[in-house]
């Protein structure tokens, strides 16, 4: 990519495009009428090859005129049009996640209090403790997803004792990525799991010698206990629904998101449960451009699922902000194989391709794409069988399906994917759960896990998301990290360079190849006349930072349509403000969201030792102290001393902190 802008006027006009002028007629072309909007003095990254990189844009109508140099863009602007200095910072297309949970996220959003970012079990328990404290019954504290262990410095997760010992009377249900959920004594009571209750199907109820639950849930083979026991808890009323879903697009604005293509989800039914986003399109406050897929909930009855609602919608309907994409990423229960890579591979039972093919045939005949959730190439070749033998009688002919995940996927299945015309939608799964997959496999099967290089060399499209709220975290830019590093939270580095992605070429995978996972190519992803006026402003830039770093990225201003719709630090008065988070013990008003590292240039060993020694007496809720330690067990956690082996000096002779 180039690195200084093209001092060459580049300057478009929608007229331009509809007279189908070419670029060497385009940069004379003037708009008809003067833009609403010019953002000069930056550093452009368009993602348009033809013009690479730019100082200025003009925007009118919500849509890209000219992209170019300052010279020649503030020269198109007239009295009423609005001018912002960009002051250098780098600017780029507003990233697309092609596959978020936004829909059921923002349902919840205000609920939940995210460890997300968070890097030490001590300032973990610090946050659960602050928010124990301010949560009225009959409320839940709720940690659902977006983190792992491995981010934290002590390595693991709390335990139940320590859980029970901060929150002995508000329930606490913590959701682990989709392995296990821990509940403390008052959410058993709350969901009502007691000896009596019956071990449940997909899912297992642990229980101590007694036959009593003991607050750990676990995910085998499938997360429908998780699922199950999270839906007991308390919901919010409609209202404060909508302003939760507010926040939570905020958030996401905040990371440069501009659009999202909802996968569904698990009790997430359609149309009742799409009723409050519904009401923030009516009422013009999606700061989000949302295209979302229906997601069957009953087992043995997906084709019927998909039967009604082909009657209720038709793909592509809406407009540019609010739009319906297609169906999945669940089609049928029996091709379901879930990511728990701490468990052996679950086989899909023999009936999956029954199942499958009916859905696929009415699909394909009612012309709508679809998106499958498939981990394992086991699980993708056996769809994969389904898939062709449909296409024989019924071709497929550019309908835009795609698998979700593809971790351990094949080249053999990717040529056939290739040959079929499909995509692949990658996250950045592997990030939070790299470590238990090179446990279970070994180094050498991750190498690979996904294959992004291999399918970008077979000509799939291949676009990248997050896969958030449950599984990790929405936050774009530990995906964009890991594309690049190939390292996951914990650090540990996965992929040789032969996986791994240049810069360039990950964001694309962020903007402009996600277009095709939406059905909307050319309309959005690059900073280009006629596209959709998405940009992100960031807070460093992403083509110079040290690697380490990109994760740290935040955007300054974000424009949704040429609007503002965040803005932090030299913008923070471009945005409009939102109403507080709701309720008034939301932990959004305390914590936020995505909880950032130290700030540039500080010490992140300090930070994370300030923040162990400040939560470790109110965190700690162990039933008792080291005799070398005290209670300060996260402090030599910390600690070069191999306190945390049991079968070294300080874990065997005088120090009992190992065993917290």
């Amino acid at each position: 990519m180039a690195r200084n802008p093209d001092r060459r006027t580049v300057v478009g006009t929608l007229a331009a495009l509809a007279a189908g002028l070419s670029t060497r007629d385009s940069v004379t072309a003037q708009p008809a009428s003067p833009p609403d909007l010019v953002l000069f003095n930056g550093k452009i990254t368009t993602l348009d090859r033809a013009t690479p990189e730019a100082s200025a844009v003009a925007i009118r109508d919500g849509r890209f005129v000219a992209v170019g140099s300052d010279r020649d863009v503030i020269a198109l602007a007239g009295p009423q049009t609005r001018r912002i200095d960009l002051r250098g910072r780098r600017a780029i297309p507003g990233l697309i996640d092609s596959h978020m949970h936004i829909i059921r996220g923002g349902l919840n959003y205000n609920m939940e209090l995210r460890w997300d970012g968070v890097r030490s079990l001590a300032q973990a328990m610090r946050m659960l403790k602050d928010q124990v404290d301010r949560t009225p019954a009959p409320q839940w504290v709720r940690v659902v997803g977006g983190f792992t262990e491995h981010q934290f410095a002590e390595k693991r997760l709390p335990t139940l004792e320590e859980i029970n010992a901060v929150a002995p009377d508000t329930p606490v249900f913590i959701l682990h990525l989709y392995d296990r959920a821990l509940l403390n004594g008052a959410a058993l009571r709350a969901v009502g799991y007691t000896k009596d209750t019956p071990a449940p199907p997909g899912g297992e109820i642990v229980r101590d010698g007694n036959g009593n639950p003991t607050g750990l849930l676990v995910a085998k083979p499938n997360a429908t206990i998780l699922y199950a026991t999270l839906a007991k808890g308390p919901k919010l009323p409609p209202e404060y629904q909508k302003n939760s879903s507010r926040h939570f697009m905020r958030e996401v604005n905040r990371l440069g998101v501009t659009s999202v293509i909802d996968a569904g989800g698990g009790f997430q039914n359609y149309p009742e449960d799409y009723s409050i986003v519904e009401e923030l399109h009516r009422e013009g406050q999606l700061t989000v451009r949302i295209a979302y897929n229906l997601f069957t909930q009953k087992p043995k009855e997906e084709l019927k699922d998909f039967s009604t609602w082909a009657g209720q919608v038709k793909p592509g309907q809406g407009d540019d902000i609010y739009r319906a994409n297609g169906a999945g990423e669940m089609l049928v229960y029996s091709a379901a194989d879930f990511e728990d890579f701490r468990v052996e591979r679950p086989e899909m039972p023999p009936n999956m391709e029954t199942d499958l093919e009916p859905v696929i045939r009415l699909l394909a005949e009612k012309r709508w794409p679809w998106r499958l959730h498939a981990t394992y190439n086991e699980t993708i070749s056996r769809a994969l069988d389904v898939f062709e033998k449909v296409n024989r009688d019924i071709p497929f002919d550019g309908l835009h399906w795609f698998f979700d995940h593809a971790e351990t996927i094949d080249d053999r299945n990717i040529d056939r994917i290739a040959a079929l015309g499909s995509g692949i939608a990658v996250q950045h799964r592997m990030a939070y759960q790299g470590e238990d997959f090179v446990a279970r496999y070994g180094e050498r099967a991750a190498e690979r896990t996904p294959p992004v290089r291999r399918m970008l060399a077979a000509g799939l499209p291949v676009g990248a998301g997050t896969d958030a709220t449950r599984v990790a975290s929405y936050n774009p830019w530990v995906s964009l990290s890991w594309l690049v590093t190939g390292k996951t939270l914990g650090g540990l580095a996965l992929y040789p360079a032969a996986n791994r992605l240049d810069r360039e070429t990950a964001l694309r995978l962020w903007t402009e190849t996600n277009t095709w996972f939406s059905t909307e190519p050319g309309k959005k992803g690059q900073v280009k006349a006629g596209q959709l006026a998405d940009l992100a402003v960031l807070s460093d830039d992403f083509f110079s930072v040290p690697e380490d770093t990109i994760q740290d990225i935040t955007a300054v201003l974000t424009l949704l349509g040429g609007t503002p719709v965040h803005g932090d630090k030299e913008f923070s008065d471009l945005a409009p403000p939102l109403p507080p988070a709701m309720p008034d013990w939301s932990p959004v008003r305390r914590f936020g969201g995505y909880q950032m590292r130290a700030e540039a240039g500080g010490s992140r060993q300090a930070f994370v030792a300030e923040s162990v020694t400040a939560a470790a007496a109110a965190a700690c809720g162990c039933a008792t102290g080291c005799g070398v330690h005290g209670h300060a067990h996260a402090s030599a956690w910390g600690a070069g001393v191999p306190v945390s082996d049991s079968r070294a000096f300080w874990g065997a002779l005088g120090c009992s902190c190992w065993a917290f």
